[in-house]
């Protein structure tokens, strides 16, 4: 679909991505902020739109980095629970994209209802999406403690004994938490979209701060372990659930009661493609995370000093931690993007296509900026980073590898963000085929494949390298299409 679509419809349709529809529809704008929409400045108004966004983004990264900087940080953890971290880590990502899928194309869907004054769709939307959110959210959780030792295996870990017990038990108790998890992530875009984006934010954020209260106490405090960790990340998730759960009988455009509560087939069939775009990327990554853990665990086994026993879960914890910083620079990237998505959405409408246009070169340019700053800090600061995560209790070893982790891994941030920002904008534009087809290349076909590739070339360092490598050839795609973009909006009617 081309931009020149919203000329044309005075209401979202099922075509629409999750992107636009989630972001374009969170608030019912009034017609003052759609004023300044088309007419304020662009650098403060997009200051002001995606400052909400980053902040739900941040919120969202920051449950699994503060579980590992506090393992890290424990002695008597320190690079084995780093490495069951990192191990589990993608199996979460597998709740989230399903979660994901769920409330991004029921809050897709809700819009589209309000737009065509059909309330009774909407209830009908959201009363399937909390259905079906907690029957994925049971399902799964029966699943993965039937399967348990089988999905860590094929995640990485049995990289050693050590890592392979923590795994386990980090695993075991996050996996409780998988329903209020996944219901929390769900219903984040349902609340948004009914026009309470600060409530989605607080709900995240009072999640978080339980997380990082508790972390200390159970670890340090009561020497919880792994199991500490994970019982502050679930007791988190539980807050962020009920606050949903609050939130839901107290709906502005739509009530919800128990008669309400059935599951319609047809309304589900039609807003459960609409999630799909935001699945799709989440379980890229899954698939690129289980690719590199598993080449890992291979060729750290190659290695004179990882291929002892003693050593053998240092790379997967220090690639877990640079992985984890590269998750809250993204977060800040997608935040800052997907708030341009209703200026976007408002002024192709308008037919302002001026507008979008130098949105468009000033949002590149500040990732652009963002990238290279953050780009700085892995380069000229790396150790004082890795001392976040214990460095001070492990060996030499641990250093060494962490600060060339994080000099070769990051050291193409500035075209990762470019490219996580180039997709957004087209699938704000419609693009979603393209975009769709950008992200995928990047994760699955570029990620993955490198991640198999380089190593059997370079050993270890092969691993390091399939990032930028594969954020590069990225790159020259998504340079393609940001030209041919700007020059569709430069062109005259």
């Amino acid at each position: 679909m081309s931009y020149t679509v919203y000329k044309k419809q005075k209401s979202p349709t099922a075509s629409d991505t999750a992107y636009l529809t989630r972001f374009v529809c969170l608030r019912r704008v009034n017609l003052e902020q759609q004023n300044k929409m088309g007419t304020a400045k662009m650098g403060p108004l997009i200051f002001s739109m995606a400052l909400p966004a980053m902040i739900s983004m941040i919120i969202n990264a920051l449950y699994n980095i503060v579980d590992q900087i506090f393992i890290a940080n424990a002695s008597y953890l320190g690079s084995y629970g780093n490495a069951a971290n990192t191990v589990v880590f993608p199996l979460t990502v597998v709740a989230l994209a399903i979660a994901v899928m769920i409330g991004d194309g029921c809050c897709a869907y809700v819009s589209i209802c309000l737009g065509a004054k059909s309330r009774e769709n909407a209830q009908k939307s959201v009363a399937g999406a909390v259905i079906l959110t907690i029957a994925a959210g049971l399902l799964l959780t029966v699943l993965y403690l039937c399967f348990q030792e089988a999905l860590l295996t094929f995640f990485g870990g049995r990289v050693n004994e050590e890592t392979f017990h923590h795994s386990k038990e980090y695993f075991f108790y996050i996996t409780l938490g998988l329903p209020f998890y996944m219901f929390g992530q769900a219903m984040n875009p349902v609340i948004r979209s009914d026009g309470s984006p600060k409530f989605a934010m607080a709900s995240g954020l009072a999640g978080a701060a339980v997380n990082i209260v508790l972390d200390p106490i159970f670890i340090f405090a009561f020497r919880w372990g792994m199991m500490g960790a994970a019982v502050a990340t679930v007791l988190g998730q539980i807050v962020t659930a009920a606050m949903a759960v609050w939130y839901l009988c107290h709906m502005k455009t739509i009530e919800l009661s128990r008669k309400s509560l059935r599951l319609d087939g047809t309304v589900v069939k039609r807003f459960l493609p609409l999630g799909v775009c935001s699945f799709l990327s989440q379980i890229s990554l899954v698939a690129a995370m289980a690719a590199i853990n598993n080449a890992l665990q291979k060729y750290g086994a190659m290695d004179p000093i990882f291929g002892q026993a003693e050593y053998a879960q240092i790379p997967m914890a220090v690639v877990g931690i640079v992985m984890k910083f590269f998750q809250i620079i993204i977060s800040v990237v997608i935040g800052m993007a997907a708030g341009c998505i209703p200026i976007v959405g408002y002024n192709i409408g308008a037919g302002r296509r001026d507008r979008a246009r130098t949105l468009f070169y000033m949002l590149l340019a500040a990732e652009a900026v963002l990238g290279i700053a953050a780009l700085l800090v892995v380069e000229l600061l790396p150790r004082p980073l890795i001392c976040l995560f214990g460095a001070a209790n492990e060996s030499r070893y641990y250093t060494e590898f962490a600060v060339k982790a994080f000099r070769v891994y990051l050291c193409l941030l500035p075209m990762a963000c470019i490219n996580k920002a180039a997709f957004i904008y087209l699938q704000a534009l419609g693009k979603a085929l393209l975009s769709t087809a950008l992200s995928m290349v990047r994760e699955v076909v570029f990620g993955v494949g490198f991640a198999l590739l380089l190593p059997r070339i370079w050993g270890l360092n092969g691993v390091l390298w399939s990032m930028p490598v594969s954020d590069a050839l990225t790159f020259l795609i998504s340079a393609a299409a940001i030209f041919f973009t700007l020059r569709e909006l430069s062109a005259k009617d």
